[in-house]
């Protein structure tokens, strides 16, 4: 059952408008520094490993033990680091965005208990994060199976991302998920067996990622959101 219930979360039909959204992926194959397979493997690496996608899985540990353990003040402390390590308006917008859409249905089809400590929580502070991590929790999913299936949706909505801005074709799209795998499932490990204070283990590696954040703003065409 927790099985289908991450499927089904994570899935591109749970409206939570990723397909909106490309990480400022777009900028970047404008700018010409991501224009193939390889390339946007290792685009998706660094994130994974040191940029916004590894943040979001500090931010997803110490909420999910924090909602396990119906720790309200400890929740509401991480969920404010999660809106805090988002480095740009548009970073901002892309999380608080699915954050918000990700509660709303989740209040219809995955109604819990857990969804009690997200009501001090303002509309459009919510981190996509911090949402789905209160959810599983609520559902007694464990913490390394939330998070794989977390990472797994975050780079395939970047790769579909990528085969209509790089263009990538469908064959190279699932090479790269493939390639993804054990960074994928490395991350989830390492940042399930975080400790002690949740900003010591924040990484700011990834500094284009957030210039082109920040350069998507005032992008001239844009298909995306972010």
């Amino acid at each position: 059952m927790a099985l289908y219930e991450l499927m089904s979360w994570m899935s591109p039909a749970f409206p939570v408008g990723a397909f909106s959204h490309s990480g400022g992926l777009e900028w970047v194959v404008e700018a010409g520094l991501v224009t193939d397979r390889i390339s946007t493997e290792a685009w998706l690496e660094d994130s994974l490993s040191i940029g916004a996608a590894w943040n979001d899985c500090v931010a997803f540990v110490y909420a999910h033990r924090a909602a396990i353990a119906a720790d309200f003040e400890s929740f509401l402390e991480i969920a404010d680091l999660a809106l805090a390590s988002l480095t740009s308006f548009e970073r901002r917008l892309e999380s608080t965005a699915q954050g918000e859409a990700f509660l709303r249905i989740a209040k219809v089809s995955a109604a819990c208990d857990a969804l009690e400590v997200l009501k001090p929580i303002r509309q459009g502070e919510l981190a996509y994060p911090i949402a789905v991590a209160c959810v599983a929790a609520g559902h007694k999913i464990s913490l390394t199976d939330a998070l794989i299936a977390y990472l797994h949706g975050t780079i395939s909505n970047q790769i579909s991302a990528a085969q209509r801005l790089v263009p990538l074709g469908q064959t190279d799209a699932q090479l790269a998920i493939a390639a993804l795998r054990e960074t994928v499932q490395s991350t989830a490990a390492e940042a399930a067996s975080l400790q002690g204070d949740p900003v010591n283990h924040l990484r700011g590696g990834a500094f284009m990622a957030d210039i082109a954040c920040m350069a998507h703003e005032t992008q001239y065409t844009r298909l995306f959101r972010t």
